[in-house]
């Protein structure tokens, strides 16, 4: 007698589990921190927000009217006419002449800085940390203590009252070199520079053709430090510039303003509101700069602070 041998039933398939989403925990928010963000934003921004409403007013609704809002009769076309053609269109002489300094100065600083930071950063010399050392002491000493003795040698020199007495002091950066060098320790592989001299290529290049491309986010974070700094300068184009048309736009919107003070009333509120108008359009390429570089500018900040 045959028996058959039960059929092998197959075992039955696993249910997959459900993956349970996992629980994200809100972010905490802190009050006392929410309230003083807020009024750091504000303490910013109000300033604008005021030059912004002022610079649509006349020079009585200047005065008359609130200060944080519109008047009933806005006048911005106006007064931005104004502003470029009193004193036979000097205004636009000033700005050019600020674009000039702030332009040329912020471009030679940001590569002076660029080199020196990657020699202090890729090279051992005798004495480069006695140098780097004087270079955080310079990055101590304030700028105006230095505006006289940068007077007098100048004017040794011949170059008083001539755009070389505002860009040539303006192209040392001690904090834009300092900012490169620790830069370039990071974002520059030593592996890189070695390679390339074994395929016989001189420092120069290297420098130019591989140091530059790698340095560009720092270069560029230097580039607005410097723009801003030379663009916001008084002090030195105060004492070092005596004709008028070599004035930037601080020194002067400045004399403007010493007229309003100094004249009677009708021209005193007229002079204010041209001031005023002056300042808002004095901003406005540097916004415009920094809204043009803030990625160049953001992404150099953070690849800075990780090392590679």
């Amino acid at each position: 007698m045959t028996t058959t041998a039960p059929e092998a039933t197959a075992p039955k398939a696993a249910k997959p589990m459900r993956a349970t989403p996992a629980r994200t925990r809100a972010p905490r928010r802190s009050t006392p921190l929410t309230i003083a963000m807020l009024a750091a934003l504000a303490y910013f921004l109000l300033p604008l927000f005021w030059l912004l409403i002022a610079s649509t007013k006349s020079a009585q609704d200047l005065f008359d009217s609130f200060g944080l809002w519109f008047s009933d009769t806005p006048r911005l076309l106006t007064n931005i006419k104004e502003t470029f053609t009193q004193d036979d269109g000097v205004f636009l002489r000033w700005l050019l002449n600020t674009v000039l300094y702030a332009g040329v100065s912020a471009v030679g600083a940001a590569l002076l800085a660029a080199a020196g930071g990657y020699g202090f950063a890729k090279f051992r010399f005798r004495g480069d940390r006695l140098a780097f050392n004087l270079v955080l002491g310079a990055v101590m000493v304030p700028t105006t203590a230095l505006a006289i003795p940068t007077y007098l040698l100048f004017a040794k020199a011949g170059l008083v009252n001539t755009p070389w007495a505002i860009i040539l002091p303006s192209l040392v950066n001690p904090f834009g070199l300092y900012l490169m060098r620790i830069y370039a320790a990071d974002a520059i592989p030593d592996s890189l520079l070695e390679a390339a001299r074994i395929d016989g290529a001189g420092e120069a290049r290297i420098f130019f053709r591989i140091g530059l491309r790698l340095l560009a986010p720092g270069l560029v974070t230097v580039l607005l430090f410097t723009l801003v700094a030379t663009w916001n300068n008084y002090f030195l184009p105060l004492i070092m510039l005596n004709d008028t048309n070599l004035y930037p736009i601080t020194v002067g919107l400045s004399s403007w303003a010493a007229q309003a003070q100094n004249g009677g009333a009708g021209a005193s509120s007229d002079m204010v509101a041209l001031v005023v108008t002056g300042s808002l359009i004095s901003i406005v390429p540097l916004v415009a700069a920094f809204l043009l570089l803030q990625r160049y500018w953001q992404s150099g900040l953070a690849a800075g602070g990780v090392k590679q």
